[in-house]
């Protein structure tokens, strides 16, 4: 264990972690936070095409492993994207030493939307792929994930939300961030002599925002396999400790667009994901939308062969944009 995150397990528990430990679900029932009262504000609508489109275009480059091809082809796609919409682009790029040593040649893709503007929000999702099919059980371990939904559902979503942005202003800023090298950590059968071996592309940029007092978002939003059918979203117990109002305000909102059946009201299992490393490092509350089930755990797809565009559903694509859109545009712009 790392003796770094030692406070935080005693606050919150054993953590599970995405290289697959499990955790049993809380089942304590959230209760939703008083709202002020806000104008009505027209929300764009969120395409579930396009979005699923944006799926494809990712797995048409090929597993998106750092060091590759088609991580490199992918890089240009997203980049070229993202200033299509509008955005600011940078390009954050890291030599990132994974747990056996090999060097990733990293790069976080930030867009800035409105960089002008002092009261922001920033998205995020990991846009890599895990190298191994390590939970796969057709022995074939040793060949990389397509990432449909580990990775490329969440990068899609939030090229949706980008889409809309600048064509309907919500009058603050928003930051979206890929990061890369999320999904390198050490098979699960390796036990890895590496502390924080995941994530390393949400550590590098939590402790170099580049961020000042002024521009500093007041909220975060992970998104983190988001594609699959039949999904259970929970609150887990890292963003119910480190951003529990707006956490709670967003299930609220899903609530109310009629997708409580998708994200249930109750804290879930205990999670080190991106979200992690942006509240205890970067200092910004922000909270996970993952699929993790109870009694079942990540999607069955999860780090195998089958995380392919066929396993992907439209329509928790759609629930997903349309809840964050809302979010955006009512919650976070009217604050």
């Amino acid at each position: 264990m790392n003796k770094s995150l030692l406070w935080a397990f005693t606050l919150v528990g054993c953590l599970c972690s995405c290289s697959g430990s499990q955790t049993a679900e809380a089942t304590r029932k959230i209760e939703p936070v008083a709202e002020k009262n806000r104008s009505s504000v027209k929300v764009p609508l969120f395409n579930q095409d396009s979005a699923f489109s944006y799926i494809e275009r990712q797995c048409a480059f090929g597993p998106r492993v750092p060091n590759t091809k088609a991580h490199e082809n992918c890089l240009q796609y997203l980049e070229t994207e993202m200033k299509r919409f509008g955005a600011s682009v940078s390009l954050q790029k890291a030599d990132l030493k994974a747990f056996n040593g090999t060097v990733l040649k990293s790069t976080n893709v930030i867009s800035s939307f409105f960089p002008d503007r002092n009261k922001r929000v920033v998205l995020f999702a990991h846009w890599d792929c895990r190298p191994f099919s390590d939970a796969d059980k057709s022995g074939v371990s040793n060949i990389p994930v397509m990432g449909a939904n580990d990775g490329a559902s969440g990068v899609a979503v939030l090229m949706e939300v980008a889409r809309n942005l600048v064509a309907a202003d919500p009058g603050i800023g928003v930051d979206i961030v890929f990061f890369d090298s999320e999904d390198y950590g050490a098979p699960h059968d390796v036990e890895s002599k590496v502390q924080d071996d995941w994530c390393l592309g949400s550590q590098y940029w939590s402790k170099n925002t580049g961020y000042t007092a002024a521009n500093k978002p007041f909220v975060g939003v992970l998104l983190d396999m988001v594609g699959a059918s039949q999904p259970q979203f929970c609150i887990d117990a890292i963003s119910n400790y480190f951003a529990p109002s707006f956490a709670t305000a967003f299930w609220k909102q899903a609530s109310e667009l009629g997708f409580g059946g998708m994200f249930l009201n109750r804290v879930g299992a205990q999670i080190i994901d991106d979200h992690y490393y942006v509240n205890s490092l970067a200092g910004i509350p922000t909270f996970d939308i993952i699929d993790y089930r109870a009694g079942e755990g990540f999607p069955e797809m999860w780090h195998t062969q089958h995380d392919d565009v066929a396993h992907i559903d439209k329509t928790t694509l759609a629930a997903v944009g349309r809840v964050l859109l809302r979010f955006i545009y009512n919650n976070c712009a009217q604050r």
